[in-house]
């Protein structure tokens, strides 16, 4: 058993876990019923065609419903429900369940998690009656002989359903669902029992497919034990005792020696001993088969979505594509150990890869990008508990830029006399703007008015002038700068003299040529309900953003807009308030744009007020 979270801010990690599983539990609160995150759950189960089963939890909390958790299942999720338990009483009543298949009906015994068989009470009777109907007709309309047998004789025996359940479950046509309470243990043993019985064991699935690294042909990995050996990598954890941990799921053959080859890198790796991981615990094992989850310590090479096999039968296994982040933070440790914070970080970004780490060149700042704020804090958790160091998160500051919007020009003059050797540089320089080509330097000295090996330096200081800023202190962008005049000393003139003057020149030129402040734009593409598109569209209206288009999709309105990096910061956490958790979107750099004029106003006040 994989257990996955079930929020939304690591969906990440069932799409990795989703990938090598057999089969998929579902659990549902009867309270809440189906929520947004049940539903990406669902459609991820359903495009990748994993059989499931559900088990409807919390039977026992006050407004629990089971026939409205029921209906939410039939009309918002891509399954197909075929309830094989009932309850017997709800709430602080939840006593016992009917078993559909075999017409019985059982009371719990206290918290002992047994069960007593009892007679149906009256008052469910018809209940039982009708969902035992429904469930017949579930697994016969997947079975051409149960169709028939249920239409010529009216019923289908406990043997037929089994039978009929279990085909249609493998197929991915029906889910089987039970009901339980985990806190007062009611069900939970039964849950254990429908696995078993109706999903899929590993020998019972379908080979795993994969391509030849040398030729491409197609490859056939059976659920055999004695087949060659391949196994994909879906999850690496970083361990402060152990270091890396590994874990992969064993397609075919077995692993009993110490090396494998991974197919990705080409290369074998050697490991000591291999384990299974249950829950905290590790215990060791001899061997792995076809479908075990197991784990090996300290490997060099190998990473999440890797092959391993034997050199002799190489094979690459599809591996799935992480989820790109939505939400960026600036990273510092509290503390000031920012070098065990980053180094804990890179551990961390083995471990999960919607987790990424940039610089930017220009704040400065090191930036942490993931999938929601509770991601990151949860990432910065962890990393206090397993290498002790604190991390804090702060919003990133918006990489703005200036420019100019019309041409200038102006004289650079740098004259110093202290005393034996001088300093004299002086430049004639003309800026124009050149939207989209960030920087050009245009050397039109005619005559020697400055020593060729002088003119370099000029272009040095306006270069380091535009760095740093005019307007607001952000670099300069897109604009030409045309040196064509200037004068030199022939004693006191020197590169250091004119790459000042270089700089003199730029400061005085930039402001005659109308400053303006330039802000990131980003693209989005946003997917929601259609029950959600206005307020989509006025938010982003209320954030500056343009709507660029809409379309229908698979899995909803997609609305693709640009909106300023600043309105959408936290973003991620906004979009899953306005649709319940069934929003998600992506996001890319566009362009920069100018800032409207009042809002420049506060940015370059509050900028020079620093």
């Amino acid at each position: 058993l994989t257990d996955t979270p079930g929020d939304d801010s690591f969906f990440n990690e069932t799409v990795f876990a989703a990938h090598v599983c057999d089969s998929a539990v579902f659990t549902i609160g009867a309270v809440l019923g189906v929520k947004g995150q049940t539903r990406k759950f669902a459609d991820l189960i359903a495009e990748k065609n994993i059989p499931s089963m559900v088990v409807i939890t919390k039977m026992d909390r006050e407004r629990a419903n089971f026939q409205k958790t029921i209906e939410q299942i039939k009309d918002q999720l891509p399954i197909s429900p075929a309830v094989i338990q009932i309850p017997i009483g709800q709430e602080d009543n939840f006593k016992g369940v009917v078993n559909l298949i075999t017409g019985k009906a059982y009371l719990f015994d206290g918290s002992k998690g047994t069960l007593s068989e009892t007679n149906i009470p009256d008052d469910i009777a018809d209940e039982v009656s009708t969902y035992r109907e429904g469930l017949m007709e579930s697994v016969a309309e997947t079975d051409e002989e149960l169709i028939d047998k249920f239409l010529e004789e009216g019923e289908l025996t406990p043997e037929d359903l089994i039978a009929g359940l279990k085909k249609a479950v493998i197929a991915g046509e029906v889910s089987p669902v039970c009901v339980s309470s985990a806190t007062l243990n009611r069900g939970t043993t039964a849950i254990l029992d429908i696995i078993i019985d109706f999903l899929p064991a590993p020998s019972e699935c379908r080979a795993k497919i994969g391509v030849s690294p040398t030729s491409s042909d197609e490859i056939e990995c059976l659920p055999d034990s004695d087949a060659p050996f391949a196994g994909l990598v879906f999850k690496t954890m970083a361990d402060p005792y152990a270091g890396r941990l590994t874990i992969f799921r064993v397609y075919s053959g077995t692993l009993a020696g110490e090396s494998f080859y991974n197919a990705n890198k080409k290369t074998s790796e050697r490991f000591g001993n291999l384990f299974l991981i249950e829950g905290k615990e590790q215990r060791q094992v001899d061997s792995a088969g076809p479908g075990m989850i197991v784990a090996v310590a300290k490997l060099k090479e190998t990473v999440t979505g890797d092959t391993l096999c034997t050199a002799e039968s190489p094979v690459i296994l599809e591996s799935t594509a992480p989820l790109s982040p939505v939400i960026t933070y600036a990273v510092s440790a509290k503390k000031g150990d920012e070098e065990k914070l980053f180094s804990s970080l890179s551990r961390m970004l083995d471990e999960d890869l919607s987790l990424k780490m940039s610089r930017e060149q220009q704040t400065g700042e090191t930036l942490v990008s993931g999938m929601s704020q509770v991601h990151l804090e949860v990432v910065g958790n962890r990393i206090k508990r397993k290498f002790g160091v604190e991390m804090e998160l702060n919003l990133p500051k918006i990489p703005y830029m200036e420019t100019i919007r019309a041409s200038a020009k102006a004289q650079g003059r740098h004259k110093k006399q202290s005393g034996g050797r001088g300093q004299f540089g002086d430049c004639w320089i003309e800026i124009s703007p050149i939207p989209g080509e960030k920087f050009e330097f245009v050397d039109k000295i005619v005559g020697g008015v400055i020593p060729q090996q002088y003119r370099p330096a000029v272009e040095k200081g306006i270069v380091e002038a535009m760095e740093k800023g005019v307007l607001a202190g952000y670099p300069l962008t897109d604009v030409k700068v045309v040196l064509y005049d200037g004068s030199f000393h022939s004693v006191d003139s020197s590169e250091m003299a004119f790459k000042v003057a270089g700089s003199l020149a730029f400061k005085k030129a930039a402001p005659e040529a109308g400053l303006i402040l330039l802000e990131p734009i980003m693209e989005m593409v946003i997917t929601v309900g259609k029950d959600s598109v206005g307020d989509i569209m006025g938010d982003l209206n209320s954030r500056r953003g343009r709507v660029l288009g809409m379309d229908s999709g698979p899995k909803g309105e997609i609305i693709t807009a640009q909106v300023p990096m600043a309105e959408i910061q936290t973003y991620a956490n906004e979009l899953t308030s306005m649709t319940g958790g069934l929003g998600s979107f992506t996001l890319g750099f566009s362009h920069y744009e100018e800032v409207p004029g009042q809002i420049s106003e506060k940015i370059v006040s509050a900028r020079n007020a620093e």
